[in-house]
């Protein structure tokens, strides 16, 4: 049967792997078991994908980004480069913690990540928002919100194509 995406051949994927059509995985990628890949998705160089991670439909991720384990993505988000994800709030190299203890992270609808954020796991980024660049987000973002700096605060509202808002008025 043939195949409906494209892996560069640099790349590893791991078995029961699911990878939607149009969906294009470039260089040095490696995406784990059980990772649902939605179509039209471009994974760009180095990007690692964990076992379980659940990726929607026309999400584009950059260069150097590490999706892990309880991290989900749904459709129409943006993951610029090298932005980072955590999924446990106090790692130890020697007290590993179970799986069960990860965080989970979501990053709803058209969201957009900018380049080498943070995303401190167990919180959600809502829909539409944008994260600028460097921010390092430690706790919820709402619908729409633009969030920027360490820790990440809020400074406006931005509308569905990234357009900066009046805060009263989401449809603008």
């Amino acid at each position: 049967m043939k195949k409906n995406y494209s892996v560069h051949k640099s790349s590893y994927i791991d078995k029961n792997v699911k990878i939607g059509e149009g969906t294009s995985v470039w260089y040095f990628c490696h995406i784990s078991e059980g990772a649902k890949i939605g179509k039209n998705c471009n994974i760009g160089q180095n990007v690692f994908i964990d076992k379980n991670v659940k990726i929607g439909n026309n999400v584009k991720i950059q260069n150097n980004v590490s999706v892990y384990f309880g991290v989900e993505i749904e459709d129409g988000v943006f993951l610029g480069p090298s932005c980072v994800f955590t999924n446990v709030k106090n790692p130890r190299s020697l007290h590993p913690r179970k799986k069960s203890e990860y965080l989970k992270t979501k990053v709803k609808q058209g969201a957009t990540i900018g380049a080498n954020a943070t995303i401190v796991c167990g919180n959600s980024i809502g829909k539409y928002a944008f994260i600028g660049a460097g921010a390092v987000v430690t706790k919820n973002v709402p619908d729409y919100a633009v969030v920027v700096g360490n820790p990440a605060k809020q400074i406006g509202k931005v509308n569905e194509k990234g357009n900066k808002i009046n805060p009263d008025k989401i449809d603008e």
